[in-house]
Protein backbone atom coordinates (compact mmCIF):
# COMPACT_ATOMS: atom_id res chain seq x y z
CA UNK A 1 0.00 0.00 0.00
CA UNK A 2 2.62 2.38 0.99
CA UNK A 3 4.44 1.79 -3.01
CA UNK A 4 1.39 2.42 -4.32
CA UNK A 5 0.72 5.64 -2.34
CA UNK A 6 -2.64 4.34 -0.80
CA UNK A 7 -4.64 3.67 -4.31
CA UNK A 8 -4.55 -0.16 -4.81
CA UNK A 9 -6.29 -1.39 -8.12
CA UNK A 10 -9.57 -2.45 -5.98
CA UNK A 11 -10.08 -4.98 -8.33
CA UNK A 12 -8.49 -8.63 -8.37
CA UNK A 13 -9.13 -9.37 -11.91
CA UNK A 14 -7.28 -6.02 -12.27
CA UNK A 15 -4.45 -6.77 -9.55
CA UNK A 16 -3.79 -10.14 -11.41
CA UNK A 17 -3.27 -8.70 -14.51
CA UNK A 18 -0.88 -5.90 -13.33
CA UNK A 19 1.14 -8.34 -11.65
CA UNK A 20 1.31 -10.71 -14.15
CA UNK A 21 2.62 -7.84 -16.67
CA UNK A 22 5.08 -6.57 -13.85
CA UNK A 23 6.01 -10.49 -13.34
CA UNK A 24 6.63 -10.72 -17.12
CA UNK A 25 8.31 -7.73 -17.78
CA UNK A 26 10.82 -8.07 -15.01
CA UNK A 27 12.01 -11.35 -16.43
CA UNK A 28 11.67 -10.42 -20.07
CA UNK A 29 15.09 -11.11 -21.22
CA UNK A 30 15.14 -14.56 -19.85
CA UNK A 31 11.34 -15.50 -21.17
CA UNK A 32 12.21 -13.99 -24.19
CA UNK A 33 15.34 -13.84 -25.36
CA UNK A 34 14.92 -12.89 -28.95
CA UNK A 35 15.34 -9.56 -30.18
CA UNK A 36 12.32 -8.95 -31.47
CA UNK A 37 10.58 -9.21 -28.24
CA UNK A 38 13.01 -7.67 -25.90
CA UNK A 39 12.22 -4.36 -28.11
CA UNK A 40 8.57 -4.92 -27.66
CA UNK A 41 8.99 -5.31 -23.38
CA UNK A 42 11.20 -2.44 -23.54
CA UNK A 43 8.86 -0.35 -25.60
CA UNK A 44 5.95 -1.46 -23.28
CA UNK A 45 7.90 -0.13 -20.21
CA UNK A 46 8.76 3.17 -21.81
CA UNK A 47 5.54 4.17 -23.38
CA UNK A 48 4.09 2.77 -19.78
CA UNK A 49 5.87 5.82 -18.17
CA UNK A 50 5.04 8.35 -21.24
CA UNK A 51 1.10 7.44 -21.44
CA UNK A 52 1.11 8.06 -17.67
CA UNK A 53 2.48 11.13 -17.70
CA UNK A 54 0.35 12.13 -20.70
CA UNK A 55 -2.69 10.92 -18.25
CA UNK A 56 -1.28 13.51 -15.47
CA UNK A 57 -2.57 15.89 -17.95
CA UNK A 58 -5.94 14.65 -19.84
CA UNK A 59 -6.87 12.03 -17.21
CA UNK A 60 -6.06 14.19 -14.33
CA UNK A 61 -6.81 17.65 -15.29
CA UNK A 62 -8.67 17.29 -18.50
CA UNK A 63 -5.66 19.20 -20.26
CA UNK A 64 -5.41 18.41 -23.49
CA UNK A 65 -2.18 18.56 -24.86
CA UNK A 66 -0.18 17.75 -28.62
CA UNK A 67 3.01 18.84 -27.26
CA UNK A 68 4.14 16.10 -25.25
CA UNK A 69 5.86 14.32 -28.24
CA UNK A 70 8.19 16.99 -28.11
CA UNK A 71 9.09 16.85 -24.77
CA UNK A 72 9.69 13.10 -25.21
CA UNK A 73 11.62 13.89 -28.85
CA UNK A 74 13.63 17.18 -26.42
CA UNK A 75 15.15 13.36 -24.33
CA UNK A 76 15.70 11.53 -27.14
CA UNK A 77 18.02 14.34 -29.21
CA UNK A 78 19.21 15.43 -25.75
CA UNK A 79 20.93 12.68 -24.97
CA UNK A 80 21.72 11.62 -28.56
CA UNK A 81 23.27 14.94 -29.46
CA UNK A 82 25.52 14.83 -26.08
CA UNK A 83 26.69 11.19 -26.90
CA UNK A 84 26.98 12.21 -30.53
CA UNK A 85 29.67 14.99 -29.68
CA UNK A 86 31.08 13.52 -26.68
CA UNK A 87 31.39 9.86 -27.53
CA UNK A 88 30.38 6.91 -25.84
CA UNK A 89 30.96 7.86 -22.13
CA UNK A 90 29.35 8.90 -18.97
CA UNK A 91 29.95 11.78 -19.08
CA UNK A 92 28.06 12.06 -22.41
CA UNK A 93 25.38 10.45 -21.07
CA UNK A 94 25.21 13.15 -17.77
CA UNK A 95 25.40 15.85 -20.29
CA UNK A 96 22.72 14.83 -22.37
CA UNK A 97 20.43 13.85 -19.32
CA UNK A 98 21.31 17.37 -17.71
CA UNK A 99 20.33 19.54 -20.85
CA UNK A 100 17.41 17.29 -21.59
CA UNK A 101 15.57 17.38 -18.68
CA UNK A 102 15.93 21.20 -17.50
CA UNK A 103 15.32 22.14 -21.46
CA UNK A 104 12.11 20.09 -21.63
CA UNK A 105 10.99 21.81 -18.09
CA UNK A 106 11.85 25.25 -18.66
CA UNK A 107 10.14 24.95 -22.57
CA UNK A 108 6.62 23.30 -20.71
CA UNK A 109 7.00 25.80 -17.91
CA UNK A 110 6.80 28.77 -20.42
CA UNK A 111 3.96 27.04 -22.36
CA UNK A 112 1.56 26.80 -19.45
CA UNK A 113 2.54 30.17 -18.16
CA UNK A 114 1.71 31.48 -21.40
CA UNK A 115 -1.45 29.38 -22.92
CA UNK A 116 -2.87 27.92 -19.87
CA UNK A 117 -4.92 30.77 -18.89
CA UNK A 118 -7.15 30.66 -21.87
CA UNK A 119 -9.91 28.18 -23.04
CA UNK A 120 -8.90 24.32 -23.45
CA UNK A 121 -9.66 23.94 -27.25
CA UNK A 122 -6.88 27.04 -27.82
CA UNK A 123 -4.26 25.53 -25.21
CA UNK A 124 -4.59 22.44 -27.41
CA UNK A 125 -3.73 24.49 -30.42
CA UNK A 126 -1.34 26.31 -29.20
CA UNK A 127 0.42 23.24 -28.09
CA UNK A 128 0.04 21.75 -31.90
CA UNK A 129 1.77 24.40 -33.03
CA UNK A 130 4.89 24.67 -30.88
CA UNK A 131 5.41 20.78 -31.28
CA UNK A 132 5.13 20.95 -34.80
CA UNK A 133 7.80 24.25 -35.38
CA UNK A 134 9.77 21.90 -33.12
CA UNK A 135 9.68 19.02 -35.58
CA UNK A 136 10.07 21.38 -38.31
CA UNK A 137 13.12 22.85 -36.47
CA UNK A 138 14.85 19.38 -35.65
CA UNK A 139 14.49 18.46 -39.26
CA UNK A 140 16.11 22.25 -40.36
CA UNK A 141 19.09 21.83 -38.34
CA UNK A 142 20.42 18.96 -39.52
CA UNK A 143 24.04 20.21 -38.55
CA UNK A 144 22.82 19.77 -34.75
CA UNK A 145 20.21 16.99 -35.36
CA UNK A 146 21.19 15.18 -38.27
CA UNK A 147 18.02 16.50 -40.15
CA UNK A 148 15.81 13.76 -41.38
CA UNK A 149 18.04 11.00 -40.95
CA UNK A 150 18.30 11.59 -37.10
CA UNK A 151 21.41 11.05 -35.05
CA UNK A 152 22.93 7.62 -34.32
CA UNK A 153 25.87 6.86 -31.60
CA UNK A 154 27.54 4.41 -29.36
CA UNK A 155 26.64 3.70 -25.81
CA UNK A 156 29.48 3.27 -23.08
CA UNK A 157 31.13 0.15 -22.92
CA UNK A 158 28.94 -1.31 -20.12
CA UNK A 159 25.38 -0.85 -21.99
CA UNK A 160 27.01 -2.86 -24.87
CA UNK A 161 25.63 -5.99 -26.30
CA UNK A 162 29.24 -7.11 -26.02
CA UNK A 163 29.87 -6.68 -22.99
CA UNK A 164 29.41 -10.07 -21.08
CA UNK A 165 28.91 -10.39 -17.36
CA UNK A 166 28.29 -13.89 -16.94
CA UNK A 167 25.48 -16.28 -17.63
CA UNK A 168 22.32 -17.18 -15.42
CA UNK A 169 20.89 -20.58 -15.53
CA UNK A 170 21.89 -20.73 -19.32
CA UNK A 171 20.84 -17.25 -19.92
CA UNK A 172 23.95 -14.57 -20.71
CA UNK A 173 23.53 -11.65 -19.18
CA UNK A 174 25.32 -8.46 -21.34
CA UNK A 175 25.12 -5.16 -21.66
CA UNK A 176 21.85 -5.06 -23.72
CA UNK A 177 20.24 -6.91 -20.67
CA UNK A 178 21.58 -4.01 -18.45
CA UNK A 179 20.37 -1.34 -20.78
CA UNK A 180 16.58 -3.08 -20.71
CA UNK A 181 16.76 -3.33 -16.57
CA UNK A 182 17.91 0.37 -16.42
CA UNK A 183 14.87 0.92 -18.34
CA UNK A 184 12.36 -1.40 -16.66
CA UNK A 185 13.46 0.67 -13.21
CA UNK A 186 13.48 3.86 -14.24
CA UNK A 187 9.70 3.66 -15.64
CA UNK A 188 8.87 1.74 -12.96
CA UNK A 189 9.86 4.64 -10.82
CA UNK A 190 8.46 7.02 -12.92
CA UNK A 191 5.12 5.66 -12.56
CA UNK A 192 5.07 5.17 -8.74
CA UNK A 193 6.05 8.74 -8.29
CA UNK A 194 3.26 10.00 -10.62
CA UNK A 195 1.12 7.59 -8.73
CA UNK A 196 2.11 9.40 -5.32
CA UNK A 197 2.02 12.91 -7.50
CA UNK A 198 -1.60 11.94 -8.16
CA UNK A 199 -2.83 10.91 -4.87
CA UNK A 200 -1.19 13.37 -3.12
CA UNK A 201 -3.39 17.17 -2.03
CA UNK A 202 -1.36 18.53 -4.91
CA UNK A 203 -3.27 15.98 -7.16
CA UNK A 204 -6.31 16.31 -5.67
CA UNK A 205 -6.36 20.51 -6.60
CA UNK A 206 -6.30 18.60 -9.79
CA UNK A 207 -8.68 16.50 -9.95
CA UNK A 208 -11.20 19.59 -8.45
CA UNK A 209 -9.89 21.23 -11.54
CA UNK A 210 -10.77 18.84 -14.15
CA UNK A 211 -14.35 18.53 -12.37
CA UNK A 212 -14.93 22.60 -12.32
CA UNK A 213 -11.81 24.93 -12.80
CA UNK A 214 -13.86 27.82 -11.60
CA UNK A 215 -15.40 26.13 -8.31
CA UNK A 216 -11.57 25.02 -7.73
CA UNK A 217 -10.46 29.22 -8.56
CA UNK A 218 -13.90 30.04 -6.05
CA UNK A 219 -12.29 27.81 -3.30
CA UNK A 220 -8.98 30.12 -3.70
CA UNK A 221 -6.79 27.39 -5.57
CA UNK A 222 -4.23 28.75 -8.11
CA UNK A 223 -5.22 26.79 -10.84
CA UNK A 224 -3.34 28.20 -13.25
CA UNK A 225 -0.17 27.42 -10.71
CA UNK A 226 -0.84 23.66 -10.21
CA UNK A 227 -2.23 23.17 -14.06
CA UNK A 228 1.29 24.70 -15.24
CA UNK A 229 2.99 22.43 -12.65
CA UNK A 230 1.37 19.76 -13.98
CA UNK A 231 2.32 20.26 -17.48
CA UNK A 232 6.26 20.46 -16.45
CA UNK A 233 6.11 17.16 -13.94
CA UNK A 234 4.61 15.44 -17.28
CA UNK A 235 6.81 17.02 -19.50
CA UNK A 236 10.23 15.89 -17.15
CA UNK A 237 8.53 12.16 -17.22
CA UNK A 238 8.33 12.35 -21.00
CA UNK A 239 11.72 13.52 -21.57
CA UNK A 240 13.01 11.00 -19.04
CA UNK A 241 11.07 8.16 -21.88
CA UNK A 242 12.51 9.45 -24.54
CA UNK A 243 16.29 9.14 -23.17
CA UNK A 244 15.56 5.89 -22.48
CA UNK A 245 13.87 5.11 -25.60
CA UNK A 246 17.17 6.77 -27.22
CA UNK A 247 19.73 4.88 -24.86
CA UNK A 248 17.85 1.54 -25.91
CA UNK A 249 17.40 2.39 -29.81
CA UNK A 250 21.18 3.78 -30.12
CA UNK A 251 19.61 6.35 -31.90
CA UNK A 252 17.27 9.62 -31.81
CA UNK A 253 15.11 10.75 -35.26
CA UNK A 254 11.81 12.41 -36.44
CA UNK A 255 9.84 9.35 -36.94
CA UNK A 256 11.25 7.57 -33.33
CA UNK A 257 10.72 10.72 -31.32
CA UNK A 258 8.58 13.90 -32.85
CA UNK A 259 6.35 11.94 -34.93
CA UNK A 260 3.02 13.17 -34.61
CA UNK A 261 1.76 9.76 -35.25
CA UNK A 262 3.35 8.48 -31.75
CA UNK A 263 1.22 11.63 -30.11
CA UNK A 264 -1.74 9.29 -31.04
CA UNK A 265 -0.59 5.93 -30.49
CA UNK A 266 -0.53 7.76 -27.04
CA UNK A 267 -3.91 9.24 -27.02
CA UNK A 268 -5.05 5.91 -27.89
CA UNK A 269 -3.33 3.88 -25.09
CA UNK A 270 -4.33 6.48 -22.94
CA UNK A 271 -8.23 5.80 -23.55
CA UNK A 272 -7.68 1.73 -24.06
CA UNK A 273 -6.17 1.93 -20.55
CA UNK A 274 -8.61 4.30 -18.87
CA UNK A 275 -7.97 8.32 -18.07
CA UNK A 276 -7.45 9.04 -14.27
CA UNK A 277 -6.32 5.81 -12.92
CA UNK A 278 -2.68 5.51 -14.10
CA UNK A 279 -2.85 1.75 -14.53
CA UNK A 280 -4.29 2.26 -17.80
CA UNK A 281 -0.96 3.72 -18.64
CA UNK A 282 0.62 0.08 -18.52
CA UNK A 283 -2.39 -1.68 -19.31
CA UNK A 284 -2.89 0.67 -22.39
CA UNK A 285 0.54 0.51 -23.36
CA UNK A 286 0.58 -3.40 -23.54
CA UNK A 287 -2.41 -3.90 -24.82
CA UNK A 288 -1.50 -1.46 -27.90
CA UNK A 289 2.35 -2.39 -28.54
CA UNK A 290 1.62 -6.14 -28.64
CA UNK A 291 -1.40 -5.69 -30.95
CA UNK A 292 0.75 -3.64 -32.95
CA UNK A 293 3.75 -5.64 -32.89
CA UNK A 294 2.34 -9.22 -33.42
CA UNK A 295 -1.35 -8.67 -34.86
CA UNK A 296 -0.38 -8.83 -38.04
CA UNK A 297 1.32 -12.30 -37.50
CA UNK A 298 -1.50 -13.45 -36.07
CA UNK A 299 -4.11 -12.90 -38.63
CA UNK A 300 -1.36 -14.15 -41.44
CA UNK A 301 -1.60 -17.59 -39.07
CA UNK A 302 -5.77 -17.17 -39.34
CA UNK A 303 -6.03 -16.10 -42.47
CA UNK A 304 -3.80 -19.55 -43.44
CA UNK A 305 -5.60 -21.49 -41.29
CA UNK A 306 -9.50 -20.62 -42.88
CA UNK A 307 -8.19 -20.97 -45.95
CA UNK A 308 -6.84 -24.90 -45.43
CA UNK A 309 -10.63 -25.42 -44.32
CA UNK A 310 -11.94 -23.77 -47.25
CA UNK A 311 -13.73 -20.90 -45.44
CA UNK A 312 -14.89 -18.27 -47.98
CA UNK A 313 -14.47 -14.58 -47.70
CA UNK A 314 -12.69 -15.13 -44.55
CA UNK A 315 -9.24 -15.59 -45.29
CA UNK A 316 -9.11 -12.32 -47.61
CA UNK A 317 -10.76 -10.28 -44.52
CA UNK A 318 -7.97 -12.02 -42.18
CA UNK A 319 -4.64 -11.05 -44.53
CA UNK A 320 -2.00 -9.71 -42.87
CA UNK A 321 -2.20 -6.76 -45.11
CA UNK A 322 -5.19 -5.10 -43.47
CA UNK A 323 -4.10 -5.80 -39.72
CA UNK A 324 -4.66 -1.91 -39.29
CA UNK A 325 -8.56 -2.26 -40.24
CA UNK A 326 -8.57 -4.67 -37.51
CA UNK A 327 -6.51 -2.82 -35.23
CA UNK A 328 -8.77 0.16 -35.65
CA UNK A 329 -12.09 -2.02 -35.06
CA UNK A 330 -10.59 -3.24 -32.33
CA UNK A 331 -10.40 0.17 -31.01
CA UNK A 332 -13.65 1.11 -31.34
CA UNK A 333 -14.77 -2.30 -29.78
CA UNK A 334 -12.68 -1.51 -26.37
CA UNK A 335 -14.19 2.62 -27.13
CA UNK A 336 -17.93 0.73 -27.22
CA UNK A 337 -17.82 -1.74 -24.75
CA UNK A 338 -14.97 -0.26 -22.02
CA UNK A 339 -16.05 3.67 -22.14
CA UNK A 340 -14.12 3.91 -18.74
CA UNK A 341 -11.05 1.76 -20.72
CA UNK A 342 -10.14 -1.34 -19.30
CA UNK A 343 -9.07 -0.18 -16.00
CA UNK A 344 -12.78 1.80 -15.11
CA UNK A 345 -14.38 -1.67 -16.78
CA UNK A 346 -12.32 -3.77 -13.79
CA UNK A 347 -13.15 -1.70 -11.09
CA UNK A 348 -16.86 -1.52 -12.51
CA UNK A 349 -17.06 2.16 -13.39
CA UNK A 350 -19.83 3.10 -15.73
Amino acid sequence: MMILSGDPPRSRALTLILVVIVAVLALAPFLFPGAKAMNVATKICIFAALVASYDLLLGYTGTVSFAHTMFYGIGSYAIAIALYAMGPTWSGVAAGIAIGLPLAALLALGIGLFSLRVQAIFFAMITLAVASAFLVLASQLSWLTGGDDGRSFQLPELLRPGTVFGNIAGFEINGRTLTYYIVFVASAAMILALLRIVNSPFGRVLQAVRENRFRAEALGYRTVFHLTWANVIAALVAAAAGILNALWLRYAGPDTSLSFAIMIDILLMVVIGGMGTMYGAIIGATIFILAQNYLQALMGTASKATAAIGIPVLPNLLHPDRWLLWLGLLFIASVYFFPTGVVGKLRGKK
